[in-house]
């Protein structure tokens, strides 16, 4: 898949890493952890430039971020709340739950989407539920577009500071990602600890 991508983004340049980054975040499996890098090696032996690849890669993201955001609000708390009272039982999730949530992502679901932004994976994924919270539109780019550019400056700028060995940067980033996984992983487990014991209190 790595030549693919770098294949496309030498021949088409711009557009190739517009294309790449939007498929990126529709596509998870298509790691910003190659196309950006490569893309700041890229301007290091051709005529683009650093700037025009943040550019091209910050519209690209965008767009892939809208179109999650597009999702996400087509899968409303209403629809959740219906999923909820047919199946809520079996997977022991209460309409107040998804009340809950939602209001938890109106109060700090800007910050989780700059945060989320600069996470693997979860920087694709975090479009939905801010659709699904309606959001607004305008705080949701503004945010996606700050945390997006930090992001792509810092691995574009890694691009061109490596060089030909711009590729070495995957191996630190799964340190990274490894890292983000397991601190998240224990903060859901820590949630679902205290949710289970607010629970239980109440009973």
């Amino acid at each position: 898949m790595q030549n693919w991508v770098t294949e496309i983004m030498e021949q088409f340049g711009y557009l190739g890493i517009l294309f790449m980054m939007a498929l990126e975040n529709l596509f998870p499996p298509i790691p910003s952890e190659i196309v950006l890098p490569f893309g700041g090696f890229l301007t290091t032996y051709t005529s683009i430039t650093v700037w025009g690849v943040v550019l091209a890669a910050t519209v690209g993201s965008l767009i892939g971020a809208v179109v999650l955001y597009w999702i996400g609000t087509l899968l409303d708390v209403e629809q959740l709340e219906k999923l909820t009272k047919r199946w809520g039982r079996i997977l022991r999730i209460k309409v107040a739950d998804i009340h809950k949530a939602d209001a938890w992502f109106d109060k700090y679901g800007y910050w989780a989407v700059l945060v989320g932004r600069m996470v693997p994976v979860v920087r694709s994924l975090i479009s939905i539920p801010a659709g699904m919270s309606n959001m607004k539109f305008g705080r949701f780019m503004l945010f996606t577009v700050i945390g997006t550019l930090i992001w792509n400056s810092i691995l574009i700028t890694i691009g061109v500071i490596l060089g030909e060995s711009w590729n070495e940067i995957t191996q630190y980033m799964s340190v990274y990602s490894s890292i983000v996984y397991v601190i998240l992983a224990v903060v859901v487990v820590v949630l679902f600890y205290l949710y289970l014991k607010k629970r239980k209190q109440h009973r």
